[in-house]
């Protein structure tokens, strides 16, 4: 439809009832962007406004002249795979998706211990721990890695703790008492020293050499430990028993101190004599007996889990070569 087309024509084919859907879509061949627009004379009357409008609308109902075919629909799908669908998800529960970049949503807690900046302490003993793995230990001083077992460590700590030696102000206390019982003339009121472990290296090894000492319990994390590495020998060639405890602390705290490098039993009442004879045989039999073949082996040496795997990548070429 143009301008250049009188009303009378336009009019004439208005009034026509035999045109088709077909002949309209021929006749109306423009952009599917663009509608088409009334010429001039479509305001000299409302039936040509509306037949303008009619073409309009079918334009729109019609098929497209070209597109792709609609795909048609797959076959109905199997019992077999009947069981493989998918469970019907929840139309209340909302997927919330998260942004883990910069400035974004908080990443997960996760483990950051590798990248804590250790004080230096801490990182000095566990440099000196890694050291004494890897390093070639010398017998002497490889047996202070073997311990006494728990079970007797607490039955010895359970006899030491009755005989632990009085504070200042207990003796303080205690020579008081006797001061007042001799002024007053009753001296048969004066209490004997009370039985208690001896501490103190420079002490216990003078029992040791004369023999006075019953029991000797050496700590394994003295430092330095040259200060206890002939204890050892010094009471097997006395024949005096002994063993090595784990804790120089913990020896301590029997004696009222911070740490103790080794304690000793000299005498005990009558009523704790029979504990403190099954205490020694019980070291005998399962401490001085078991590790009597250990203390000529050397100690350390033991790598990583890095230096392991090349070891063995090692090995396996070498197994894997033939040879000729």
């Amino acid at each position: 439809i143009t301008s250049s087309k009188s009303l009378g024509e336009c009019q004439d084919f208005y009034r026509t009832k035999t045109w088709t859907i077909a002949a309209l879509h021929q006749f109306v061949n423009i952009s599917s962007s663009r509608q088409i627009r009334a010429p001039r004379f479509a305001q000299h009357g409302k039936p040509l406004e509306l037949f303008y409008l009619l073409i309009n609308v079918l334009r729109t109902r019609l098929p497209p002249k070209s597109g792709k075919k609609v795909a048609a629909a797959p076959f109905p799908q199997s019992k077999a795979g009947a069981g493989s669908k998918k469970p019907a998800k929840n139309p209340l529960i909302e997927k919330r998706s998260r942004n883990f970049g910069i400035g974004q949503n908080i990443q997960p807690r996760r483990n950051l211990s590798r990248m804590v900046k250790w004080p230096e302490y801490v990182r000095l003993q566990r440099q000196k721990k890694i050291l004494h793995l890897r390093l070639k230990v010398p017998p002497a001083i490889a047996q202070f890695q073997n311990v006494l077992d728990r079970n007797t460590a607490t039955k010895a700590f359970h006899l030491l703790n009755k005989y632990r030696p009085e504070t200042k102000v207990q003796k303080t206390k205690r020579l008081l008492l006797e001061a007042e019982a001799v002024r007053l003339g009753n001296k048969e009121d004066v209490s004997k020293k009370p039985y208690t472990v001896k501490y103190g290296l420079n002490h216990v090894v003078g029992l040791i050499e004369n023999k006075k000492a019953t029991l000797v319990l050496i700590p394994n994390d003295v430092d330095p430990i040259e200060l206890v590495i002939f204890l050892p020998a010094l009471c097997r060639k006395m024949g005096i028993p002994y063993a090595i405890i784990k804790g120089k602390a913990r020896l301590g705290t029997v004696v009222n101190k911070k740490t103790a490098a080794v304690l000793a039993i000299t005498e005990v009442r009558s009523e704790d004599k029979t504990e403190l004879s099954k205490l020694i045989q019980t070291i005998k039999e399962g401490y001085a007996e078991k590790y009597e073949e250990a203390k000529r082996h050397w100690g350390g040496g033991i790598m990583g889990a890095k230096a392991n795997a090349r070891s063995a990548k090692k090995q396996k070429a070498i197994d894997s070569t033939i040879k000729i």
